[in-house]
């Protein structure tokens, strides 16, 4: 099954650095922070990565550090051949409302508020901040408040631009609660989600909050010299770079592939080299594979730039076992078992391969298999670094896996022939992971964009 023509694009994209972000102050609805020289740059980097794509709209958050990086990367599209959109400025994109914070250091609010903080770390929607109401004080609640300011900003917008291409420029809180009121991840996953300074998201609705929603790629770095996004500052636990296998040629065909052992082609080999090439630089201290030849190839190729490395193969990291489909194009699936595979689309946790597997087979399986990686590398007296290389059903169930969805959600990410996604665990197994990046495929294509063949699993 390809994943789904969706009708609405959205490219989401984070303020550069701020002033406040170098001194480590609480910005929210405060509006006193300003650019620094480096986020101006990393603006207009954003602005050249984006410059190929047309947009019918562009929104901006009202606050100077948003609307001043809108508008420096607007500045660089190229007017003789597309003039960009003029800026729609709604309070509904301003950051979260952390109204008692706003403005103090961090360290003094830790100091000051120290109960307050650890809710906010480990239970978001749970901080309560007392606030002068008409009538005395009342209870107010930062980041369900928030949830709801996504909503309504969707709401308003989503039917503005059916069929068309929208940019959004915010920041990171609410950046996060619009992409989690999308994909229906609840304000108690607030922290789950990395949105880095002039990080790139991409977002397609089929329609409205009600549609499906796919999240094409989540976090994108690169374009501004940082191939994957920064650990959190004193993380103690594993990151985890989960790679899908390079292309087969029944990916080209858009053959279902399942557990028949298809070898990568020359297009999936020379993929698999470019993600070698983009992860040579980083630090890789154990790697893990399904054992079956396309991921086993991906993987190897990608640890020729660390030979001191072992490859680990897990049968059970295996691709999700289409049964009798496999094999088979759409058409003769579609003929064979008629109306199975719209299900497949609508309903994927409610389907039993004819003779393979279910859903939620493949979760049980892939998720005690991500498991015992975590807790391996969890064990290692310093932050590991570990690389996994499976397969579009296995990766998405890990993604589902470690945002809190289940196997309704399954067509919720976006998972590229050698595109590379980053999990962290700030607080090691027992915390909960933060999906850093997600369907990262730069380096494939060189754009912002997904060009990966869209082919059966």
């Amino acid at each position: 099954m390809e994943d789904k023509a969706l009708s609405t694009r959205v490219i989401l994209v984070r303020h550069g650095e701020s002033s406040y972000n170098v001194e480590r102050r609480v910005q929210g609805h405060c509006d006193q922070s300003t650019l620094t020289e480096a986020g101006r740059a990393a603006a207009q980097k954003v602005g050249a990565a984006l410059s190929g794509l047309t947009f019918d709209a562009v929104y901006s958050s009202p606050l100077k550090r948003a609307k001043e990086t809108a508008q420096l990367a607007l500045s660089c599209f190229p007017t003789a051949t597309h003039y960009p959109p003029e800026i729609q400025l709604t309070d509904n994109l301003k950051e979260i409302n952390l109204v008692l914070w706003e403005g103090i250091l961090f360290d003094e609010v830790e100091a000051k508020f120290p109960e307050d903080i650890q809710l906010w770390r480990d239970q978001p929607h749970k901080l309560r901040m007392e606030i002068p109401g008409p009538n005395g004080t009342v209870d107010f609640f930062p980041v369900p408040a928030l949830y709801e300011q996504a909503r309504q900003f969707w709401q308003e917008v989503l039917p503005r631009h059916g069929d068309q291409t929208i940019l959004v420029v915010a920041h990171s809180g609410i950046n996060r609660a619009l992409i989690s009121t999308a994909i229906g991840l609840d304000c108690d996953r607030y922290q789950s989600l990395q949105q880095s300074n002039c990080g790139i998201t991409v977002l397609n609705f089929a329609g409205g909050l009600d549609a499906p929603v796919q999240v094409e790629s989540l976090n994108l770095t690169a374009h501004f010299g940082e191939p994957l996004p920064k650990r959190r500052s004193g993380q103690k636990g594993p990151r985890l770079l989960l790679v899908r296998h390079g292309e087969t040629e029944w990916n080209r065909q858009k053959r279902f592939q399942g557990q028949i052992d298809v070898p990568l082609n020359d297009n999936g080999r020379e993929q698999a080299r470019q993600a070698a090439e983009f992860l040579r630089s980083i630090s890789i201290d154990a790697a893990v594979s399904s054992s079956m030849q396309r991921p086993k190839e991906t993987a190897e190729i990608i640890l020729q730039h660390h030979p001191a490395i072992e490859l680990k193969l897990d049968d059970t990291l295996q691709e999700i076992s289409h049964g009798l489909w496999e094999g088979k194009l759409e058409s003769e699936i579609e003929a064979e078992f008629p109306g199975e595979l719209q299900r497949w689309q609508a309903t994927p946790e409610a389907v039993q391969m004819p003779e393979g597997e279910n859903l939620q087979q493949v979760w049980y399986r892939a998720i005690a298999a991500w498991n015992a990686i975590v807790e391996t590398a969890a064990a290692s007296p310093t932050p590991q670094t570990v690389l996994v290389v499976a397969h579009d059903a296995i990766n998405k169930a890990i993604l589902c896996h470690v945002t809190g969805l289940g196997p309704e959600n399954f067509w919720n990410f976006k998972q590229g022939n050698g595109a590379v996604s980053v999990i962290d665990y700030p607080k090691g197994p027992a915390g909960q992971p933060v999906l850093q990046a997600m369907n990262i495929t730069s380096h494939l294509a060189g754009g912002v964009l997904d060009k990966t063949a869209a082919g059966a699993l």
